[in-house]
């Protein structure tokens, strides 16, 4: 990792703690917030893919999409103790809906554009995987959301169901990256030496890197939390807005931009894998983990979401499995996605 780069992620964390502690105007200091968000974001994901190095690329790859949510996660989990629930709520389905509309949909735009035919080819096997996880997820949280907007019997208890349906959920996901690996590593030839890039820096320091901007993360999400409510005050703007998309394409800058790249490399595969991976693993993972860490706060994370945003995430896990399952997809269907979350984004204004 070269110098200047990790130089201007410290300024911009420094800037950051500086209009925080400083007490700045809230718009500035949420936007630099912002800005050494994504860029710890950047090196968190730049260390993971060296210390993962080691591990083969399939271990690599569950490992950078686990590691690569700590800002989502740190978001979400101050937004919980400053009791902004509505924020915090909408930040993990704004990340779901701007990484499966939003950035699939431009991955797939400058795919079909880069590849040839004007068509984006891809392996199906990881695509399928996910979009079947992206698809019990929303089932569950569907019929959760379904339950507590009508207020049956079972709504009464939306926090015990969410409990339990989390820990289903993370077994769910256990099972299937546990298989995912092993399978990937039998294939891969995993341990005949090659894991390490010749030149590769010192494993001790990317993990020592990878702490620092693991702690820098947290100190900056409370930084970025705080400056939230402000922010949203001042620039007259909805609770659901800025969940689901000013906190949500903050925190996912990285995906939005390796996605992006690596399509126009003609890196299909990857490019896919990596949005859909983050995808699946917000759904399946990092949703129900944070409502299991939410017990331990006044204010509990549930999956009893608003109808609507119900009926959206299981109407986008229908179509990103309809788009992808063929192995191909088209620059129309790139667009069609993007617009599907300019809809959904206009829909927030107006809460």
């Amino acid at each position: 990792m070269k110098p200047a780069p990790l130089v201007l992620v410290a300024l911009a964390t420094l800037a950051s703690g500086v209009a925080h502690y400083a007490s700045a105007p809230a718009v500035p200091a949420f936007a630099l917030a912002a800005v050494a968000l994504a860029g710890l974001a950047w090196i968190v994901s730049v260390a993971t893919e060296q210390v993962g190095e080691r591990f083969g690329p399939a271990a690599t790859g569950v490992l950078q999409s686990t590691l690569g949510n700590l800002p989502e996660l740190f978001v979400v989990v101050f937004a919980l103790s400053k009791g902004e629930l509505i924020v915090a709520q909408f930040a993990i389905l704004g990340s779901i809906f701007a990484n499966a509309l939003l950035v699939l949909g431009a991955v797939i735009v400058v795919g079909a554009h880069a590849g040839e035919g004007r068509c984006m080819r891809f392996g199906p096997r990881l695509p399928n995987d996910t979009a079947t996880l992206l698809l019990l997820a929303s089932f569950i949280i569907v019929l959760v959301a379904i339950s507590h907007g009508t207020h049956d019997a079972a709504s009464r208890h939306v926090g015990t169901i969410s409990a339990i349906v989390a820990v289903l959920l993370l077994g769910v996901y256990a099972v299937w990256v546990v298989g995912y690996v092993r399978a990937r590593g039998e294939g891969d030839g995993e341990g005949d030496g090659r894991r390490a890039r010749r030149g590769a820096p010192p494993l001790a320091r990317s993990i020592a890197l990878l702490a620092a901007a693991g702690i820098a993360a947290a100190f900056v999400s409370d930084w970025f939390v705080t400056a939230l409510r402000p922010t949203i005050d001042a620039l007259g703007i909805s609770e659901q807005f800025a969940g689901l998309v000013i906190v949500a394409i903050a925190g996912n800058a990285v995906e939005n931009t390796a996605g992006i790249v690596l399509a126009a490399k003609r890196q299909a595969d990857l490019a896919i894998s990596v949005v859909k991976n983050s995808v699946a693993q917000i759904a399946a993972f990092l949703f129900p983990l944070l409502v299991l860490i939410s017990l331990a706060f006044a204010h509990h994370l549930t999956f009893g979401i608003p109808p609507v945003y119900a009926g959206a995430l299981l109407l986008t896990a229908i179509s990103i499995w309809q788009i992808t399952t063929d192995g191909s997809a088209t620059a129309f269907e790139g667009w069609a996605l993007v617009a599907t979350y300019g809809v959904l984004a206009v829909f927030t204004l107006y809460e």
